[in-house]
């Protein structure tokens, strides 16, 4: 019997995919480590927990939550950078991780676009100006004002270097043409804690991070940097509408897997995490937080990436932010 041509290289090709398409079929295998690079209880880890408990019930495997913060969201990205591509590990990053840290850390230890293949993008966390409740500064342009008396002497939190509340509040400085000391913090739950007890004057944080506390009084929001007022949030103004156009600053959220995942088991963890979303208990859950939905499958999300890390590189070499 003999084979033609076409016959030999399709079985050739049968035999280079034919692993990847077994694994996928016992995928997963054991127990999913999904990584949030910032410490417990901030918004991202909440959303993060949301999706593993229910993935946990759906994939046939158990979803494990593992904070690794530290480095701006670089130390626990790194790890699941250099983890082994199988989709036993994956990430719930956004535009720090998977952006930003590229141009702000002199070493982040990672490339967020050839080191990844995103699962999914989820949508996007709207930022808030929130101050102590002691600061005398009503709107926005009190607060420009006062920072205008007294260049420097305010301090404002973020989550971190590179992080979108940073360079939210370095796009707002250079619209307004204020200036501000930068005081980081690792992660959203202390930058909270500080300005709830008064130590920090003013954040541009995420409206997850900060909503609970705005609605119990213990700090107050001037504007959204966002387009249009948040349906959670309705008596908050956006800086458009206070005068201030051209800083607005959203920061997307998205789930990533190790690059070299293959790709019948991205797809599969891609669908059940996206499944996930869209259940309304798990909608309903992320949307009281203040966080605003847009689910897009790798494909719609990477053109979406690329063109989100363009933007901000331009941002930071605008400010004179350097890599630490």
């Amino acid at each position: 019997m003999s084979f033609t041509r076409r016959t030999t290289l399709g079985l050739m090709a049968g035999a280079v995919f034919a692993p990847a398409i077994v694994r996928a079929q016992s995928y997963p295998s054991k127990p999913i480590t999904l990584v949030v690079p910032y410490p417990a209880g901030g918004p991202t880890d909440a959303i993060a927990r949301f999706v593993a408990q229910d993935l946990s019930t759906s994939i046939g495997q158990n979803v494990l939550v593992d904070n690794r913060a530290g480095a701006s969201g670089a130390v626990g990205t790194r790890a699941v950078a250099h983890a082994e591509p199988d989709g036993h590990t994956f990430i719930f990053g956004n535009n720090q991780t998977h952006g930003n840290n590229m141009f702000l850390l002199k070493d982040p230890g990672y490339d967020a676009v050839k080191d990844f293949a995103p699962v999914c993008g989820v949508g996007a966390f709207e930022h808030a100006f929130v101050v102590r409740n002691d600061l005398p500064a009503k709107s926005i342009a009190e607060l420009v004002a006062l920072a205008k008396a007294d260049p420097g002497k305010l301090n404002y939190g973020s989550t971190g270097v590179g992080s979108g509340s940073h360079l939210a509040m370095e796009l707002f400085m250079q619209r307004t043409g204020i200036k501000m000391t930068h005081v980081p913090f690792r992660g959203a739950a202390p930058l909270v804690q500080e300005i709830v007890a008064g130590r920090i004057d003013i954040a541009n944080s995420t409206l997850p991070s900060v909503l609970e506390q705005i609605n119990a009084g213990s700090m107050r929001a001037l504007a959204l940097a966002s387009p249009e007022r948040n349906p959670r949030a309705k008596d908050i103004p956006t800086l458009r509408e206070q005068g201030v156009s051209n800083a607005d600053a959203d920061s997307w959220a998205a789930f990533f897997a190790p690059a070299a995942v293959p790709a019948p088991i991205l797809e599969t963890l891609s669908k059940a995490v996206m499944a996930s979303i869209a259940k309304p208990a798990i909608t309903e859950s992320i949307l009281k937080l203040g966080f605003t939905l847009k689910v897009r499958d790798p494909a719609a999300f990477r053109p979406y990436h690329l063109q989100e890390i363009a933007t901000w590189k331009q941002i930071i070499t605008e400010a004179g932010v350097k890599p630490e």
